[in-house]
């Protein structure tokens, strides 16, 4: 019989490692089945998908409550299919609050779990470490910090490297880049990511377009113009949304919506980004920001008492410094913002230390291979091949593996 694996993610960023992931696998197990949660590159590298992502990724106190009955009805859904398949191996990738109930699961049917980007646990909820030490094989970690944080506790674990340290720059022009987004390469260009989640855009978009109209007034000598992209996870409706929000909190800017964040980060002057992935994929391309990050007051309020790390962007907590300006609730202002972000705009002192930052930042997110492995072997690569060596265990007895 076939390998079953389930893979599951539940977020842009670990969807897209998801579908990167898939595709390894499928290249090593031909004939191999995949179902579980992820979006739509997932589903298109070969995810049978029994839940969508973009219907779970929800963030926050308040805001998980509010969807909980959905929630609740997918996370059924999904227990379900597991107890009817019965996978050979689950990988987990981030998602905590729904992956750590699906792992208990797993544990129960005795199928072994990889987990893949660790859930923020050396933040804040160190207790959960127990359910890790209790239901996860191994524990597969993208920033080196983490690894002895783990290991520290009797957990399996391995810095795998992070997969956005080892992709090319973007190859396209910022003069193909402004013909295929209708923007101009003699103007100014400022990125604004709002964050991946429809709440997200929602609290931190009109906020970002208040600032972007006071850098315009307070810099009429310059032309500027205002990038949003949009994450992949977003359907036609929530796209539309943000359209709709861009046409009315940017009136009389000039503002685009664009699909490629990477390029529009590569091109940007500098740019405001929500606390997340977003903020490592620009100090990796090596695009000068500002973190700016809301939540609902309850949230912040729980969040303020056991939150135990100096810093709130992942970027500046790989430095072990500030490098990058952080504007987290009451000071998530529109002023803030084009004071921060204004300092980046012309060459000198400040935006030249925050660059020499975010190299550092990259050096410290790349691994380099190890004796016998391949001079290409990279984070995905390292993930798949943990992946065949715990299939090899679970399903050996009576599976042929094609490592």
């Amino acid at each position: 019989m076939p390998p079953v694996l389930f893979i599951s993610a539940g977020e842009a960023s670990g969807e897209h490692y998801g579908a990167l992931l898939v595709a390894a696998l499928r290249r090593r197990l031909a004939d191999a089945q995949f179902f579980g949660m992820g979006g739509e590159r997932m589903e298109a590298a070969g995810l049978e998908r029994i839940v969508r992502a973009e219907d779970m990724a929800v963030m926050g106190l308040t805001e998980v409550v509010r969807h909980l009955p959905r929630i609740y009805g997918e996370l059924r859904r999904l227990k379900r299919a597991i107890r009817q398949r019965k996978p050979d191996v689950a990988v987990l990738i981030d998602f905590p609050e729904i992956h750590f109930r699906l792992a208990k699961e797993f544990h129960r049917l005795g199928v072994p779990v990889i987990y893949f980007v660790s859930p923020q646990l050396w933040a804040w909820k160190k207790r959960r470490i127990k359910l890790v030490q209790r239901y996860i094989r191994r524990m597969l970690v993208i920033f080196p910090f983490e690894e002895p944080f783990y290991r520290a506790r009797g957990v399996d674990a391995e810095f795998v490297g992070h997969p956005l340290a080892e992709l090319p720059l973007p190859f396209i022009s910022r003069e193909q880049f402004a013909v295929e987004n209708g923007l101009d390469p003699a103007r100014t260009w400022i990125g604004l990511l709002p964050g991946s989640r429809p709440h997200e855009i929602g609290d931190h978009l009109p906020e970002l377009l208040k600032a972007a109209r006071g850098l315009a007034e307070s810099h009429p000598a310059q032309s500027f113009e205002f990038v949003i992209p949009l994450a992949p996870t977003l359907h036609s409706a929530q796209r539309a949304a943000v359209a709709r929000l861009a046409s009315e909190h940017g009136r009389g800017l000039a503002v685009r919506l664009v699909d490629d964040a990477r390029a529009a980060l590569l091109h940007a002057r500098a740019s405001v980004v929500a606390s997340g992935t977003a903020t490592v994929e620009a100090a990796l391309i090596g695009n000068p920001f500002v973190v700016v990050y809301r939540v609902s007051p309850a949230t912040y309020a729980v969040a303020k008492r056991i939150v135990t790390v100096p810093h709130v962007a992942m970027a500046n907590l790989i430095a072990g410094r500030q490098v990058v300006s952080e504007l987290i609730q009451h000071d998530f202002t529109a002023a803030n913002i084009v004071q921060h972000l204004a300092a980046l705009l012309p060459d000198g002192p400040v935006r030249q230390s925050m660059m020499e930052g975010l190299i550092s930042i990259r050096d410290a997110l790349s691994r380099r291979p190890e004796a016998g492995e391949p001079a290409q072997a990279g984070a995905i690569e390292r993930v798949a091949a943990v992946t065949i060596d715990e299939l090899g265990h679970a399903a050996g007895k009576d599976k042929t593996v094609q490592a």
